[in-house]
């Protein structure tokens, strides 16, 4: 398994993280407050299970000038090598924490490649920490949610002499903005929603600071300040530092990058007018300053600071565009020999497409789908419209915000669906269609533009229907929606806007629930996890395809659910593009599943790599794939809705209802 962990930049609310902590012994400190965010530079490396040891091979020498190691996998040499200090005891530090709390074996790790600068303000120790308990996690399958591994990375670098503080293993969140709150021993982690992409500049300084002198001078001005210059320190780091940080997340929020520049000059100046003071021989940091008020770069940077413990360490800048960030990158290479990373703050993808899997043969409702294809059976719509399955499902996307659709068909129905979408009535039959049915024809062969058919020439499963569409789909998140599924939501937002929201709040990928009892787990797929702290999103532990109820009983139970009630697949996602390489995988090694290549095993993947949320709809769903549930869609789905829903491209066909 390959796993990639970044560093870590602190992008406000330096030194917060500890200051914040002594809340627990003076109550009238402040909370602190950060917003954090993963580099695009860090530490790659293949991982595997090891019967007895933890082997190391590393691409960064400690400071006993070794690049690899091994320890055998009990406490007494795990713990020993911890205290060592260097890269190799935090590793056996965070293999120390899991042993203790879990039954694991050991771990081979190959750390091919670090890019990332180590010393430099940017959580170096913190990555390795990470990627040490992300490895077990995956490779032993314990459950953690990214929460959890940052957790036990923080652990097993505090058995280490490192005193870090509990913001640096944050870097587990990745390349995505986060706010994290610190109140006494309590850790609040909000990952914030990033409007237009940022452009930072990472400047090595190519100076030196002493972190630990740094931190020894400012703790001495807590738990309680007795000079005015103690004082000072606690004001910055706690009411001006919050109010700061808090502006800056709106900023961020709201893509106002001029703001955002802004608060990181104020942001600079208060801590040189407040905290410096208290450590000059670090804090003074004319290396930094003269960086920070070069004249060539001042036109090209909206704000700039420093990072980490501050000091000569490195320095960020923030500009607009990435040609502003290229131009100073080059000028501060060339005229100050400092080496520069560049670092982009993606904004949160949109989803604009959806993929509609529809070549399976439905042998379940044979013999009627020799004659028809079950995604064109016909179903009665609310406003009394007799319409295919495929067209209902293809407008529950398109009212959701939805630009572009992919059908997955057999080649010998490709003529089929592209007739009914993007072919009009026969001259005699159109002219035979009463006024209000000529204005449908019409807005079918709009909803027909916006589709693309791509076909599946051997039905390998729903895994490698998927990954038919990989090519059209071309590395954006897309909407998966089933072929004989339809939908009804009890909100304003259809179901499918549900999930793309959701997805726009979790920045991972997300499957829709639905709450189902425990004697028809067996017909679906199903999943279990940890409620987020807000509780609107489960965080996934399993996926699992059709238990039977008495595994599910065991192993399945969501905490707050009612008895034998579960979590089921409602039958919609929303997927980063990162599972088609989970399935092409599957499909070279010929890993096939019941016959086929299936979609649920390469989701788990996906959420032992990178996170996946669950989100219970609110809304119904109607299976059209079984002769009885067909026969109860076509009297349930009929019924008038019972709340206002199906707007946008519903609202807009011809002689539609606002409830069609």
């Amino acid at each position: 398994m390959k796993i990639f962990v970044p560093g870590r930049i602190c992008l406000f609310g330096e030194h917060t993280d500890w200051a914040g902590s002594y809340r627990r012994i003076n109550g009238e400190i402040e909370r602190g407050l950060t917003i954090i965010t993963g580099t695009n530079h860090g530490l790659y490396a293949d991982v595997k299970p090891h019967p007895s040891k933890l082997i190391i091979r590393s691409t960064v020498k400690d400071g006993q000038g070794r690049s690899s190691i091994e320890i055998r996998m009990d406490r007494e040499s795990l713990l020993e090598e911890a205290g060592r200090g260097g890269v190799f005891s935090y590793a056996a530090g965070v293999a120390y924490q899991v042993m203790t709390h879990y039954r694991v074996r050991g771990l081979e790790v190959d750390n091919y490649l670090t890019d990332l600068p180590i010393k430099k303000g940017l959580s170096s120790s913190a990555a390795v920490c990470v990627l040490i308990a992300r490895a077990f996690n995956r490779l032993y399958d314990l459950k953690m949610t990214v929460r959890g591994e940052m957790e036990f990375a923080y652990l097993g670098e505090i058995t280490t002499p490192s005193r870090c503080g509990r913001m640096d293993q944050g870097c587990a969140y990745g390349n995505r903005p986060t706010m994290m709150t610190f109140d006494g021993e309590r850790m609040d982690v909000d990952e914030l929603t990033v409007k237009r992409d940022l452009y930072y500049v990472i400047v090595d300084l190519c100076a030196g600071k002493d972190t630990r002198e740094i931190l020894n001078q400012l703790n001495h001005c807590y738990p309680f300040a007795k000079t005015e210059a103690q004082r000072a320190v606690q004001g910055y780091l706690g009411p001006t530092s919050e109010r700061i940080t808090r502006a800056a997340a709106e900023a961020i929020e709201n893509g106002d990058i001029e703001k955002l520049g802004s608060l990181m000059k104020e942001a600079q100046a208060g801590f040189d007018r407040c905290v410096a003071p208290v450590c000059p021989q670090e804090l003074t940091a004319p290396v930094l300053h003269k960086v920070l008020s070069y004249p060539p770069v001042q036109d090209l940077v909206l704000g700039g600071k420093g990072v980490g413990s501050q000091g000569d360490g490195s320095a960020q800048f923030l500009v607009r565009n990435a040609d502003d960030q290229k131009r100073v990158m080059e000028i501060i290479q060339t005229e100050l020999k400092m080496p520069c990373l560049d670092l982009v703050v993606r904004s949160a993808a949109r989803v604009r497409k959806a993929l509609i899997p529809a070549a399976g043969f439905g042998t379940r409702l044979f013999p009627a789908t020799k004659a028809i294809k079950k995604e064109l059976f016909p179903v009665l719509c609310s406003d009394g419209r007799m319409k295919p399955v495929m067209l209902v499902i293809v407008e529950e996307a398109l009212a959701a915000g939805i630009e572009e659709v992919c059908i997955v068909v057999q080649p010998q129905d490709k003529e089929l669906f592209e007739d009914f979408f993007r072919r009009p009535p026969a001259v005699e039959n159109f002219n035979k269609l009463p006024a209000e049915s000529k204005k449908y024809a019409d807005y079918l062969l709009e909803v027909g533009r916006r589709i693309t058919f791509v076909t599946q020439s051997e039905q390998e499963g729903f895994g490698h229907a998927v990954m038919c569409a990989r090519e059209w789909v071309n590395g954006e998140p897309f909407l998966l929606m089933l072929g004989d599924h339809l939908y009804e939501s009890d909100i304003e937002s259809n179901c499918a806007r549900q999930l793309i929201d959701a997805y726009g709040k979790a920045g991972k990928s997300v499957v829709g629930l639905q709450e189902t009892p425990g004697r028809e787990v067996r017909n679906f797929g199903c999943v279990s996890g940890i409620w987020t702290e807000e509780g609107s999103l489960l965080s996934l532990t399993d996926f699992v395809e059709k238990p039977d109820a008495a595994y599910a009983r065991e192993n399945l139970a969501v905490e707050g659910m009612k008895k034998d009630t579960f979590l089921t697949v409602f039958g919609m996602y929303v997927l980063k593009p990162e599972v088609f390489a989970h399935i092409e995988e599957r499909i070279r090694g010929g890993a096939r599943e019941r016959g086929e290549f299936q979609l649920t095993s390469c989701l788990d993947q996906v959420r032992q790599e990178d996170g996946f949320f669950g989100l219970v709809v609110k809304g119904r769903r109607f299976d059209v794939g079984l002769p009885e549930s067909y026969r109860q869609t076509m009297v349930s789905f009929s019924r008038p809705r019972r709340a206002a829903k199906r707007r946008a491209g519903q609202a807009s066909s011809p002689g539609s209802s606002s409830e069609a």
